[in-house]
């Protein structure tokens, strides 16, 4: 068993750093010791910024995502297109392609993919609100923009059953050969997935 190597307070601040994803105990003890020497640059700034954060963040009712608002930036943007509404598993997955500047559509965030072993069903998922968007005349298009894996292919073919009888196109993301990547370092998933997949040249 490990020793306290601090007063209890560090030590719980060591104990939350460590809950975040990537940082296990060994980088929450840096991460700590690096916004205690640093007390008046990085932790009082830090504390106040969760602070405000904590009181002023919601959940977009209409997409899903985060934001201080309600509707959030990207459902006021008047720029979006209305026509397309894509469909990610959770935020990160928004905010990863909000980065790279693919898409300029809707978003509608889940809330997580349905999944039998972690007891993930359709009702705990968005998928009501999501039809109902679907429903709105304007839109054309439903990326489904989910993980390949079992859990998110099983979520797109349960999304596009429930959707077959709106007048929209249900598209997925292609899944293949990533761009500079090297044939002899790919999985057989994905090999066979980018052959099945091939397009015109």
């Amino acid at each position: 068993m490990s020793r306290a190597i601090a007063g209890p307070e560090i030590e719980r601040l060591i104990q939350l750093l460590a809950k975040l994803p990537g940082l296990g105990p060994r980088s929450a003890r840096r991460a700590a010791l690096h916004l205690v020497k640093k007390r008046e640059q990085l932790l009082g700034p830090l504390a106040e910024a969760m602070a405000v954060a904590r009181e002023r963040i919601v959940v977009c009712s209409r997409c899903g995502n985060v934001d201080t608002r309600d509707p959030c930036g990207l459902c006021t943007d008047p720029r979006r297109d209305d026509s397309l509404i894509v469909v990610v598993a959770d935020i990160a997955d928004l905010w990863a392609l909000e980065r790279s500047g693919a898409v300029s559509g809707r978003y509608h965030v889940l809330g997580g993919v349905l999944s039998a072993l972690d007891g993930v069903r359709p009702e705990h998922l968005t998928l009501d609100a999501l039809v109902a968007r679907a429903s709105e005349p304007a839109v054309k298009e439903v990326i489904l923009a989910l993980n390949a894996t079992v859990d998110g292919q099983t979520t797109a073919h349960f999304i596009t059953d429930l959707l077959t009888h709106l007048p929209v196109k249900v598209t997925k993301l292609a899944h293949g050969v990533p761009v500079g990547g090297e044939l002899d370092y790919l999985d057989d998933g994905t090999l066979v997935a980018a052959i099945r997949q091939r397009t015109g040249f």
